[in-house]
C-alpha cells in the first residue's frame, strides 16, 4: 500500500471527510529507540482490542503485519473498510501512541506535527557557493546546490590574484565587493525559486554573520520576513547535520512565533477587536467563516453539540438550535470539530504545546 509525507493538500482533504458508520485512525510511535517491529505491533494491537468496528482494525494491522517496512520514526493510518478508504502517512519524527474511533479522521496530531516540523528550507551560504535544503516531518525532501563566480583575493607580499590588479591598485576591493554582490543576488534568486517550487513556509540560515546578512538583503522582503532563525555552520557540513541545527533553531523560532500569536490575540480579544478567546467564541467564529488563524492548546479536548440541520456549534446542552429549530448531537471532542472545520475554509491552524489559560485554551484571529 501506497505510503505518503502529509501535505497541507492531505491535511484539508482529510478535514473534509466523512465515513458511516466509521474512520479508525491510529497513530503509532515507530522510533527504533522504543524497541523492534515485534514491540511496536504489540502496543498497537493493545490499541486496537478498544475498537468497535473491527473490520477497520484487521486492516490496519493486517497493514503492519505485511506491508509496512519500519523505515520511519512515526506513522498515521486512517482506515475504513465500509469506504474502501486506507490511508498510511510515515514521517521521520515521533509522535505519541493514539487511536481514535468516529465519522471524521482524527487529524489534530499530524496538524501538530505540521505545524512544527512542516516545510523548512535551510541555506548554506559563503562567498561564492550556496547550498539549499527542503525539510519537511524530519525528511529531507530536495536539495540544491549554486555556484557563483570565484572571489580573487590579494596575494600575501605579491601581487593580486584578480586579473590585471596590482596590489593597492584603485578599485581592487570594489572589485571584490562587486563579485560578491553578484554572487550573493545570485544565490538568493536561486533560493527564492527552490523555496516556491517546494512551498517553503519558514526559511533558516547558515553561514557566517557577514555572509548571512548579506544574503540576507539580497533576499525579497516576503522571503526576510520567513528567515526564522540563523546559524554558524560550514559549507562543507553533513545533511544530518544541517537537519538537526534546523530543526533545533526552528523549534526556538516557533515557540517566540507561537507566544506572538497568542499574545495577539489575547490582546486584540481584550478590546474587542478581531479576534476571539475560549471554546464557544471560537466555535461561532469558526463556523461563521470568520476565522483567519486559530491556536489551540495540543491536548485540549473538550465536548460541544452540533445542529444536525444547519451544523451550528455550541458548547451548551440545548433542546432545539436557535437558528433552524433542528436537534442537537453531542460531538466528543469539539477542539477536533474546529480544526476540521478550520482547514476545509482555509484557515490556518496552530496548535501549541503549552497550557494557554490567557486564552482559554483556544482562540482565533479574525478575517473580519
Amino acid at each position: 500500500m501506497a505510503e505518503h509525507v502529509v501535505t497541507v493538500q492531505d491535511l484539508r482533504e482529510l478535514a473534509g471527510l466523512t465515513f458511516e458508520p466509521s474512520v479508525l485512525s491510529v497513530y503509532l510511535n515507530t522510533d527504533p529507540t522504543l524497541g523492534n517491529p515485534n514491540d511496536h505491533r504489540a502496543r498497537l494491537r493493545a490499541m486496537l482490542k478498544k475498537a468497535r468496528n473491527q473490520a477497520n482494525a484487521d486492516a490496519v494491522m493486517r497493514y503492519f503485519n505485511e506491508n509496512h517496512d519500519w523505515s520511519g520514526r512515526g506513522v498515521a493510518v486512517f482506515a475504513s473498510e465500509d469506504a474502501g478508504f486506507f490511508r498510511v502517512y510515515v514521517m521521520q519524527v515521533r509522535l505519541r501512541d493514539l487511536f481514535w474511533e468516529g465519522g471524521h479522521p482524527y487529524i489534530r496530531p499530524l496538524v501538530s506535527l505540521f505545524d512544527a516540523y512542516g516545510h523548512y528550507g535551510v541555506v548554506l551560504i559563503d562567498k561564492t557557493r550556496a547550498r539549499f535544503f527542503v525539510f519537511h516531518l524530519g525528511v529531507l525532501e530536495e536539495e540544491e546546490g549554486v555556484e557563483g563566480e570565484e572571489v580573487r583575493k590579494v596575494k600575501a607580499g605579491g601581487g593580486s590574484s584578480a586579473p590585471g590588479r596590482r596590489v593597492g591598485a584603485p578599485g581592487l576591493d570594489n572589485y571584490i565587493e562587486e563579485v560578491i554582490e553578484r554572487n550573493m543576488r545570485h544565490a538568493a534568486q536561486a533560493a527564492v525559486r527552490f523555496f516556491n517550487t517546494h512551498k517553503v513556509r519558514r526559511v533558516l540560515i547558515g553561514g557566517s554573520e557577514e555572509n548571512i546578512a548579506l544574503f540576507r538583503k539580497m533576499l525579497p522582503k516576503r522571503w526576510q520576513s520567513l528567515v526564522v532563525g540563523t546559524f554558524p555552520m560550514e559549507m562543507k557540513a553533513g545533511r544530518a547535520e544541517v537537519w538537526q541545527k534546523a530543526m533545533e533553531i526552528g523549534a526556538e523560532a516557533e515557540r517566540r512565533q507561537e507566544a506572538r500569536l497568542v499574545e495577539r490575540i489575547r490582546v486584540e480579544a481584550a478590546k474587542g477587536g478581531l479576534a476571539v478567546v475560549g471554546l464557544d467564541e471560537t466555535l461561532g467564529a469558526v463556523h461563521e467563516g470568520r476565522a483567519h488563524i486559530v491556536v489551540a492548546e495540543e491536548g485540549y479536548q473538550e465536548a460541544g453539540y452540533r445542529c444536525t440541520s444547519c451544523g451550528f456549534p455550541t458548547t451548551q446542552a440545548l433542546e432545539t438550535c436557535p437558528f433552524c429549530g433542528g436537534r442537537f448531537e453531542e460531538v466528543p471532542d469539539a477542539v477536533e470539530m474546529i480544526v476540521h472545520r478550520a482547514l476545509d475554509e482555509g484557515a490556518e491552524v496552530e496548535m501549541v504545546p503549552r497550557p494557554l489559560e490567557e486564552i482559554g485554551h483556544i482562540g482565533a484571529l479574525l478575517r473580519y
